[in-house]
């Protein structure tokens, strides 16, 4: 099933000489813009509906209470099963639920119980969908080049982040596309990325272990308790993006209140974000395996540097070139950590680990909400330059509490 690269194939694109990284390459894409596109469709539905912040709060809270509890499921899932059959499952729901969405659009029926329930699947998808991928990614290029993969298919989320919002709110616009174009798209795009599946390796599932599904995920936290080193790993990652990431949700605020740039102020924040993670992600792709505990640490703490130094930032188009390096260094930190568990773990237990993994991206979206009442309490710059120092913090105290022995892993 795995395709050994040929000898002396390195670079920084190295990883796409693979046939089947590349159909995961472009159907990654298509998946990633799905996201988007959906994702702003269904915001701006939420708003026509209700008119409020409230409402588009609640599609959001269905959203994530849904994968925080399907997560766990997710990764056993990928565990268990073909990773190919389950991707072509998750992305054909993913495809189907925009379209849904789409023709109660054009039928005047839509109601706000379907967007919570579109949320709802769309949780759940992404909880299946992410394990799936990333441990499929490792099969098929092998331990040898799943840092230089994982590079690659993070730019694709960045990448995604960049065009689909853009033109997704621009399409809305539009009199003979509109809202329920936007949909349909989104479910075109969705049908693409599954078509890519077709052909794949069948991503071969563990060995029946005998056990129920709780049992398995129960062995899979078990296994993690055993290695100290995969502790360290997720507890650093549970730590950066927990206290680091929710800086996200208050870009509106920064455009607006802090820059007074509105919404076009507050789109440009986010497409340097992506545009930096972009050139970061593809200027590490290429990083050697020994090196990657010390880039870990380097890309944290210039993440929480840049972070407070983007919340100091006296002029808009200032803070527009830190917040390239913020979404780079968090970028970048994302794709390490994912390469560390992936090349620290048996491939058995891939999934699960990188469940746990992203149980720490659904936790930093409920960590916003007391975030949000500190920044109204003291302002969202000091609040911005606290999360920075937070990170840094969390960063020291990783070192200090680094198992023995892996400071000799990686030469700096």
């Amino acid at each position: 099933m795995r395709k050994a690269r040929p000898a002396g194939d390195s670079g920084r694109f190295a990883a796409l000489h693979n046939p089947a990284f590349r159909k995961l390459f472009v159907g990654g894409l298509f998946t990633f813009l799905t996201m988007q596109v959906a994702g702003i469709a269904r915001a701006w539905l939420a708003f026509e509906l209700t008119g409020s912040n409230t409402g588009l709060g609640g599609v959001m809270l269905a959203f994530g209470a849904c994968s925080i509890f399907a997560i766990p499921y997710g990764g056993m899932i990928s565990d268990r099963f073909s990773k190919r059959n389950v991707l072509i499952l998750a992305g054909a729901l993913q495809a189907a639920t925009p379209v849904w969405l789409g023709v109660a659009v054009a039928t005047d029926t839509a109601s706000y119980w379907m967007l919570l329930a579109a949320s709802v699947v769309q949780g759940g998808v992404i909880s299946i969908l992410a394990p799936a991928r990333l441990t499929m990614i490792s099969e098929v290029v092998g331990r040898e080049s799943i840092t230089n993969a994982i590079f690659l298919s993070m730019s694709t989320v960045q990448m995604a982040r960049v065009v689909g919002p853009a033109a997704a709110g621009a399409l809305i616009g539009v009199a003979l596309f509109g809202l329920a174009g936007v949909f349909f798209a989104a479910g075109v795009l969705g049908t693409l990325s599954v078509v890519l599946l077709i052909g794949l390796p069948r991503g071969a599932p563990s060995s029946p272990s005998g056990r129920t599904a709780l049992g398995d995920i129960v062995d899979g936290v078990r296994f993690v308790r055993s290695r100290p080193d995969l502790v360290h790993l997720l507890g650093v990652s549970f730590g950066v993006v927990l206290v680091g990431f929710p800086h996200m949700a208050f870009l509106p605020i920064v455009a607006e209140r802090v820059h007074d740039s509105g919404s076009t102020g507050f789109g440009l924040l986010n497409a340097s974000a992506a545009v930096g993670a972009v050139i970061g992600s593809l200027a590490l792709a290429n990083l050697e395996r020994r090196r990657l505990r010390a880039f870990q640490t380097r890309s944290a703490v210039a993440f929480g540097v840049s972070l407070a130094v983007f919340a100091v930032m006296p002029s808009f188009y200032a803070a527009l070139a830190v917040i390239a390096i913020v979404g780079a260094t968090s970028s970048v930190f994302q794709a390490l950590n994912n390469s560390l568990l992936l090349t620290s773990t048996p491939v058995e237990y891939h999934g699960r680990v990188q469940s746990l993994l992203m149980l720490s991206f659904s936790g930093f979206a409920i960590a916003a909400l007391p975030i949000g009442i500190v920044a109204d309490a003291v302002g969202i710059r000091a609040t911005l330059v606290g999360l920075g120092i937070l990170v840094l913090l969390v960063m020291a105290a990783a070192r200090l509490a680094q198992p023995r022995g892996l400071s000799e892993e990686t030469t700096l």
